[in-house]
């Protein structure tokens, strides 16, 4: 047998016949969706808007020490607030799920409030030049509600959940810009030592190497050279001394000692003078009798005086001191000498000390010099260190004061959390409208898997294709009283049910349109 197909009318017949089927499931959902509506509690919530400012002062002028961006600082704090002890405090404060603690754990009555409470970020796309011009989000508020049975309970709940985000914020702020700046301060102080550390290091080594330090170099190497010249000039004197020295010894090897040894001499001189007057003269020749006189006179006078040796270096004792004029004269002289060649030769000495301390010292310094430059490079990372460190230090100090002040980045309740006046569970509207889809869903499948059941013949034509014979006659309905009174019946309970659907359509569209209103009133509020 071919499939039978069915038209529009087969459709509105097999609504016809299976009315029941299709109202009766329909109207039972609907009804226990209405009463589920009734039996749920009335669930109300108050919600609190916290805008985030920004600092009072320009971040050009004071730098604040708290970073990160917004939304890590809020799931920061909602973690603290959120913790097991806060919530705790919370629920004891306000007796709050009193029927739950009799029969679940501490731990799950935590998980239920959690729960209830709803944090949602407020973000709003900002334009950031330095990018392009490319907007990125950015949250400059949030909201945070609070679910209960109780309107008051819920309001005040609301308020202190948002207080505690208030007091959070300002305690994590000042906290973190505490530490900052007791972090900088310790590590100032470090950078502080370490750099009196290399400066005794410096200093002790600048001690030790006073004159081989890389700065004297050109003062090592002028003493030195005027060094040399002074060796060279007392050289070139200390020769003309030994060469003065050599002639006075010489002058003094002829001259005698004193006077008696110059009469001595002289009367040798006499002596061979009168011989040689007398090869020419006779005795009584005045030149004869005048030097037989003389020399008369000088040998009285020798005769008195012991006889001293001649020239040469002598030497005397205390009382016997030279009395020739000339001998003392030049002894004096050559005394003279003899003090200044050995003067100079200290001198010279002295100066050949000095000039190989100075050759030292300049071939010491280059090793100095590197050592000295480790020692410097090192205090210079170290002062560099130390100066950003200062500056950060003193930045980290006015961004404390600042949070100190509160004029930093802070919270502000710009709509505070108020009394509820409708629930917000259940959603009335939303479980009519799933219960009347469901109730529509099981009638239709009702009716269908009835309609499929039913193997009755309703049409002459299906019954001429089943038999494979002509039907003659049709045979219609007869009505009867009895058929008419439950016509009448039918009629009754389809207006019953009519207007029970008109009454429940009437509660869904008011619904609605309170939750419109509702709405539109939040957005104007928030625009």
């Amino acid at each position: 047998m071919e499939e039978e197909v069915k038209t529009i009318r087969d459709y509105f017949d097999i609504v016809k016949r299976r009315k029941w089927a299709l109202v009766f499931p329909a109207c039972v959902i609907l009804f226990l969706a209405f009463i589920i509506t009734l039996i749920l509690p009335p669930v109300f919530r108050s919600m609190s808007t916290i805008l985030i400012e920004e600092q009072d002062i320009p971040p050009e002028y004071v730098k604040t020490t708290v970073s990160g961006y917004a939304e890590q600082r809020l799931q920061s704090i909602s973690q603290r607030i959120m913790s097991s002890q806060r919530l705790v405090e919370v629920i004891n404060r306000f007796n709050l799920y009193r029927d739950l603690r009799r029969k679940l754990t501490i731990d799950e009555v935590i998980g239920i409030m959690r729960k209830d409470i709803r944090f949602e970020a407020i973000n709003v796309d900002v334009v950031d030049r330095g990018r392009g011009g490319a907007p990125t989000p950015m949250t400059i508020a949030f909201t945070l509600s609070y679910d209960g049975r109780n309107p008051q309970v819920v309001q005040q709940v609301a308020n202190v959940l948002a207080s505690l985000y208030l007091e959070e914020n300002l305690k994590v702020r000042a906290d973190r810009a505490r530490e900052a700046s007791k972090f900088l301060d310790d590590e100032t102080k470090n950078m502080q030592d370490q750099l009196a550390q290399v400066d005794a290091k410096i200093a002790n080594f600048k001690e030790k190497h006073v004159n081989e330090l890389p700065e004297l170099v050109p003062i090592n190497i002028q003493t030195l050279d005027r060094v040399e010249r002074e060796v060279d000039m007392l050289k070139q004197q200390l020769r003309t001394a030994k060469e003065r020295e050599g002639y006075l010894e010489s002058q003094l090897a002829g001259i005698p000692v004193d006077a008696s040894s110059q009469d001595r001499i002289l009367l040798k001189d006499l002596k061979a003078k009168l011989i040689q007057l007398k090869s020419k003269y006779s005795d009584k020749h005045p030149d004869v009798k005048k030097m037989k006189t003389e020399i008369a006179e000088l040998e009285e006078r020798v005769k008195g005086t012991p006889a001293k040796p001649i020239g040469g270096r002598q030497r005397f004792q205390p009382d016997d001191q030279p009395d020739n004029p000339a001998y003392v004269s030049f002894s004096a002289q050559l005394s003279s000498i003899q003090a200044e060649i050995t003067t100079l030769q200290r001198q010279i000495d002295d100066l050949n000390k000095k000039r190989s301390d100075y050759y030292q010292r300049i071939e010491a310094s280059p090793r100095v010099e590197e050592a000295y430059k480790a020692l410097m490079a090192d205090r210079n990372n170290i002062q560099t260190k130390f100066d950003e460190m200062m500056k950060k230090t003193m930045e980290a100090r006015v961004a404390q004061g600042l949070e100190k002040e509160q004029m930093g980045e802070r919270f502000t309740i710009i709509d505070p959390a108020r009394l509820p006046e409708k629930p917000v569970k259940p959603n009335v509207p939303a479980i009519l409208l799933i219960g009347l889809f469901l109730g529509v869903g099981a009638g239709v499948g009702t009716a269908a898997m009835k309609e499929f059941n039913d193997r009755s013949v309703r049409d002459p034509k299906v019954l001429t294709e089943l038999l494979r014979l002509p039907v003659l006659v049709t045979v219609p309905v007869i009505v009867t009283a009895r058929d008419v009174l439950r016509q009448k019946i039918q009629r009754r309970r389809i207006t019953v049910i009519a207007a029970a659907i008109f009454v429940i359509g009437l509660i869904l569209i008011h619904f609605f349109v309170v939750d419109l209103v509702v709405l539109w009133a939040r957005l104007t509020r928030r625009l």
